[in-house]
């Protein structure tokens, strides 16, 4: 089992990614809260991962912690849930966030993720209730890898908006309602989230 990479950066598109170790290209899949944290291309970076064997492929997900990757194995339990959701999951809020939802009983906005649907939500709530406890505390290793100008961040908040299944039109009119100021891609993106469950 591959329980962590560390390496050189050498790829880096529509959260997969390629981590060079020592002459042995990695590829991974990330969500694209681990994809907004990642350094530049040329850099190191450390990623906690989780390998899926299949008959067809064997497949490698990278996460920036081990909450994240401990989410992600947990998904994977729910009826229903494969990697392709529980990345969209990851994509659309971090560990502690999706606690929260779970904890609140927040249907509305885990609804909103694509490819969810009411009916996903609510079994994602009955099923991770008695889970989610281990993601609420803070997680050490729960820190940006990489920072970048706000232009740079606004750019990347509507890449990973339309990742998420919004158009690009309508991915760059919630961006630029927000004053993005100093928040990150990351940030940029729950805000819009958050303004839209609100709708």
């Amino acid at each position: 089992m591959i329980g962590r990479i560390s390496g050189v950066l050498v790829e880096k598109a529509a959260q997969k990614i390629v981590v060079d170790c020592l002459g042995l290209g990695y590829e991974l899949e990330t969500s694209l809260t681990t994809f907004l944290r990642l350094p530049k291309l040329g850099q190191k970076v450390s990623l906690y991962t989780h390998l899926t064997i299949r008959d067809d492929a064997h497949l490698l997900y990278g996460f920036a912690n081990d909450s994240e990757r401990g989410l992600f194995r947990s998904l994977l339990k729910v009826n229903g849930v494969g990697t392709k959701v529980a990345l969209v999951i990851l994509s659309g809020m971090d560990a502690l966030s999706f606690a929260n939802c779970v904890l609140n009983e927040d249907v509305a906005r885990l609804s909103l993720l694509p490819g969810l649907g009411k009916k996903t939500a609510e079994r994602l709530i009955v099923e991770m209730r008695d889970r989610v406890s281990e993601f609420i505390s803070d997680d050490p290793d729960n820190i940006r890898l990489g920072s970048t100008s706000s232009r740079d961040c606004a750019a990347d908040a509507i890449s990973g908006l339309v990742a998420l299944g919004y158009k690009v039109q309508d991915a760059s009119k919630y961006v630029h309602a927000i004053d993005v100021g100093e928040l990150t891609s990351e940030n940029i993106i729950r805000e819009v989230l958050k303004k839209l469950v609100k709708k």
